[in-house]
Order: structure tokens, then C-alpha cells, then sequence
């Protein structure tokens, strides 16, 4: 039975090295929501206040991202999701989501220290090599890296989840 391998942690621990990794060893579909948003949206993003903007597009994108994971699913592969869920609540409602429709689900959680992540996102920045999909100013690093929330107890007791270290002897620009 296919499986939804869902990839998270903060900015910079390497979620897109990985993601390509695993895909790679699994034969899975890796969906990089970045990837898509910067796709879709980044030539309509405002100068200005952009949360709102971005929430809302991320949002009707994590859906339309379901629906091409249930797809894939449904034909038999798994999908390794990047989808930047770094609040436990929206990450939580959406790994039930998955659970409620019957599919398994296995969730990675990455993490490096801040000061390596910030290294790797000023060097994606200028490299912009193959897990680039856009540039990452330092506020929007700080901003994301604040938010994040690592799993708590109740959502490894609802559901499996790998702690990954991607820390110093790691190659991760994720």
C-alpha cells in the first residue's frame, strides 16, 4: 500500500536534499509546495504586507496538492511531501486529513542548528542550484524560523514520526 512521507522542520534543515533523497530510494513523487508556489505565484507577489497574501495562496495550494497526492496514491506510488507545515496545528489537521482517507502516513522531522541552516539559505540563495525555488531574504528566515514548531508528544503519539538530524556532517539545503 502507497504512503504519504511528509517532510518538515524549519527553513534550512534540508527538507529539499532529503525529499530528493528519499524519492530517489522509494521511487516516490516528491511535491515541494515551494517549488509550486514559486511557480504560480512569485511574479504576482505584493511589495508590501505579503503574509496575508501568502497564507491564502498556500492554503488553496495545499489543497490542490492533496488532490494530486491522492491521484498519485491511488496509481500506486508513494508522495513525499514538502510542504512547509511549520505550526503543529495545521500540520496536525492536515497529517489527519491524510489518515482519514485511508492512506498510511510517516512524517520526517529535520532539523539543524540555526546558524548552519542560515549558512545553507544564504548559499542556495547565491547558488541557486537544484532544491532552489526562491530567494530567502534574512527577515523571512528569522520570521519562518520563529514560527517553527517542532512535534510535540501528542503528535508523536497520533502519528510516526523520524527525528533527522541534518546538522554539520550533513549536505542539507532544505
Amino acid at each position: 500500500m502507497p504512503i504519504v512521507r511528509i517532510i518538515e522542520g524549519p527553513v534550512g534543515a534540508g527538507k529539499s536534499t532529503f525529499s530528493a533523497s528519499l524519492a530517489s530510494r522509494t521511487g516516490g513523487v516528491h511535491i515541494a509546495l515551494d517549488a509550486w508556489f514559486a511557480k504560480l505565484f512569485s511574479p504576482d507577489r505584493p511589495t508590501g504586507d505579503f503574509i496575508p497574501w501568502y497564507v491564502s495562496r498556500k492554503d488553496r495550494l495545499l489543497d490542490l496538492i492533496w488532490i494530486h497526492s491522492q491521484a498519485i496514491l491511488t496509481s500506486g506510488s508513494d508522495v513525499i511531501l514538502e510542504l512547509g507545515l511549520i505550526q503543529r496545528q495545521p500540520r496536525m489537521d492536515f497529517c489527519r486529513k491524510v489518515m482519514g482517507s485511508g492512506f498510511g502516513l510517516l512524517m520526517y522531522e529535520l532539523d539543524a542548528p540555526r546558524e548552519e541552516r542560515w549558512a545553507r539559505v544564504q548559499r542556495r540563495n547565491s547558488e541557486k542550484g537544484s532544491t532552489f525555488s526562491m530567494v530567502v531574504p534574512a527577515q523571512i528566515f528569522e520570521l519562518a524560523s520563529n514560527m517553527w514548531e517542532p512535534s510535540d508528544s501528542l503528535e508523536r503519539e497520533e502519528y510516526e514520526i523520524e527525528l533527522v538530524s541534518t546538522g554539520s556532517c550533513e549536505e542539507g539545503d532544505g
